[in-house]
């Protein structure tokens, strides 16, 4: 497991209920995402990178964790959650070889939705 996947995992059973963390999380990453798009045009190409980066790490935490052995969902659930995670990483990259801002609606789609569902409320 590495280290950033190690931290989360600590920070999780020290805290707020895992779905909750990963939920606000999500939407933290929604909303920088929303913004970059909402301002396209007025924002710089370092906080496009910024928001990318939180999107990227946070999806790179929950690849890592989809793969673990030590996860408890079922396999069905974590290869749902892989290719999701792989659809975000390959979209990001696109964002950033070519940035456009309608390319960010279905990142922010995703995070939301996700969120909505680890919260209860999908």
């Amino acid at each position: 497991m590495s280290t950033g996947a190690q931290a989360y995992a600590r920070a999780v059973q020290a805290s707020a209920p895992a779905r909750e963390i990963e939920a606000q999380a999500l939407l933290k990453a929604a909303r920088q995402l929303q913004e970059v798009q909402t301002n396209w045009g007025k924002i710089d190409h370092k906080s496009i990178e910024a928001a990318l980066r939180f999107n990227r790490q946070l999806w790179t935490i929950f690849l890592t964790a989809a793969q673990s052995d030590e996860n408890p969902q079922p396999l069905d659930v974590r290869q749902k959650i892989a290719n999701i995670g792989i659809f975000v990483m390959n979209r990001t990259v696109e964002m950033q070889l070519e940035p456009e801002p309608k390319k960010l609606s279905s990142l922010i789609e995703i995070n939301r939705n996700i969120a909505a569902g680890l919260s209860g409320r999908a």
